[in-house]
């Protein structure tokens, strides 16, 4: 066996992910919003880039169109010309991986700036009103420091006492003070204080009520019922009506003040019905509308008298606007295409509902609008669509199936909406159970397991029948 080592030459075709070609695959996957920050930054890196004035013509696609139609000299953009249709199809998923005119849409979306307030600032305030004593305040900001997201707190008095070298009497009469605060049940050491401390504010200590969160947590909210009542001497009917009172405390005070900031969803897209037909319109409402400023040929123009880097920083940043200006371009025709794809295989959901909601997946909508299916999926994640029937996931519109008894495939979706609707419209005394929808399912002609149900029905949160049931 030869084992010498030689050289030999080979000639083949590589796809390179280049720091452009990421960049595209980014905007293609980022939302509106992110879209938005993302060029504002754009505009402030690259000075060949220009947001028009109120009122200009919109240069956008002139711009898009006329890289090869200027006179530049030695320093015209050596880009080539980019084949979008080889990578959509390819997916960017080969190679090495390196470290028209502006259609208005009448809907507004209006940002309302909003200072949230904290629990541990409101808890702050309300205690520096009920003392001012400098001690108990700095205990009871330790105290509040030590609530979790629920409003309960993590850590013992025992433990306060220790760390903040205190008796520990001192710190239970401050850790009641701040249990007095609003909201109610704040500052509780577990679920049972919380509500004994809501049912005790309003006054009904010693009711039955009291009693199954003192003594009975466990059973009721298992709901128990009937194995309360019989202990207790109570009807099923008196502990029903007792436990309606307990449903009405917070079990989770704290989370009404949560830090959390509000996650808003800006529509990429919008679905008109216009005439019994359907457009598909781009939301770049709220994205900055780009174009090359002309003040780049004041320097080309006058190339000599300009230093060599100066040049060559010009050339620079003029290929890559032209490139983002291309690129948006781009993301905007593709994720028009790929909607217009859903809603031509689902254009009975828009017509007439959920329940003909078809199964749909990535590959099929890939196959019909010839892009590779990684595209289809970064063009549909975390994007949203607002149509007559409300503002939608584009995923939403992904399922898997299940074949009828008429050889039809019925989506998940609409087995769990039949689900949901037979639920809402049941008996609460007698609540349908998971072989029971089943049946319900099977007589319409859709074949649906037990166990089916049982997961489809945790996936809509929908309690078991057993702790749906009213007495």
């Amino acid at each position: 066996m030869d084992m010498r080592p030689e050289m030999r030459h080979e000639l083949r075709q590589k796809l390179v992910m280049t720091p452009k070609l990421q960049q595209a695959i980014k905007l293609l996957q980022v939302p509106a919003l992110e879209l938005q920050q993302i060029l504002k930054e754009e505009l402030t890196v690259n000075p060949l880039l220009e947001e028009p004035e109120e009122g200009e013509d919109d240069l956008q696609e002139e711009q898009v169109r006329d890289n090869d139609g200027e006179d530049e000299g030695e320093f015209k953009a050596s880009e080539t010309e980019i084949d979008w249709d080889r990578y959509l199809k390819d997916g960017f998923e080969m190679g090495a991986r390196a470290s028209g005119e502006r259609e208005e849409i009448e809907e507004g979306y209006e940002r309302v700036p909003v200072v949230k307030l904290t629990l541990e600032d409101y808890l702050t305030s309300q205690l520096r009103i009920a003392t001012d004593s400098e001690e108990d305040i700095r205990i009871g900001e330790f105290i509040i420091g030590s609530l979790d997201r629920n409003g309960f707190l993590t850590i013992s008095t025992e433990e306060i006492a220790r760390l903040l070298s205190v008796d520990e009497t001192v710190i239970t009469r401050v850790h009641s003070m701040i249990k007095t605060f609003d909201p109610p049940g704040i500052g509780a050491s577990d679920l049972r204080e919380c509500l004994m401390i809501q049912i005790s504010q309003d006054g009904l200590e010693d009711s039955l009520a009291w009693i199954l969160v003192k003594d009975h947590l466990d059973d009721f909210l298992q709901k128990r019922y009937p194995d309360i009542g019989r202990k207790l001497h109570k009807t099923v009917g008196e502990v029903q009506a007792a436990a309606d009172v307990i449903s009405k405390y917070d079990p989770r005070p704290g989370t009404r003040y949560s830090a959390d900031e509000p996650r808003y969803i800006v529509p990429d897209l919008v679905v008109e019905n216009i005439e019994g037909e359907y457009l598909v319109q781009h939301n770049d409402r709220n994205i900055p509308r780009l174009r090359v400023s002309r003040a780049y040929k004041d320097i080309l123009s006058n190339a000599k008298s300009r230093s060599k880097k100066e040049r060559e920083y010009v050339v620079d940043k003029l290929n890559s606007a032209r490139w983002l200006i291309k690129t948006i371009d781009q993301r905007r025709r593709t994720m028009i295409k790929v909607m217009e794809a859903i809603l031509e295989v689902q254009r009975e959901f828009f017509d007439r509902g959920v329940e003909h909601l078809k199964p749909l997946t990535l590959q099929q909508i890939a196959e019909k609008v010839d892009m590779h299916e990684s595209t289809v999926s970064r063009v549909t994640n975390s994007k949203y669509v607002q149509t007559p029937r409300g503002v939608l996931e584009l995923k939403y519109f992904f399922s898997t199936g299940l074949r009828s008894d008429n050889g039809e495939v019925a989506s998940s979706k609409k087995i769990k909406a039949r689900m949901s609707e037979a639920i809402e419209k049941e008996d609460k005394h007698h609540p349908l159970s998971d072989q029971e929808i089943a049946d319900m399912l099977k007589r319409e002609g859709l074949n649906v397991a037990r166990r089916t149900v049982a997961k489809y029905r945790d996936q809509l949160e929908i309690l078991p029948a057993r702790i749906r049931k009213q007495y």
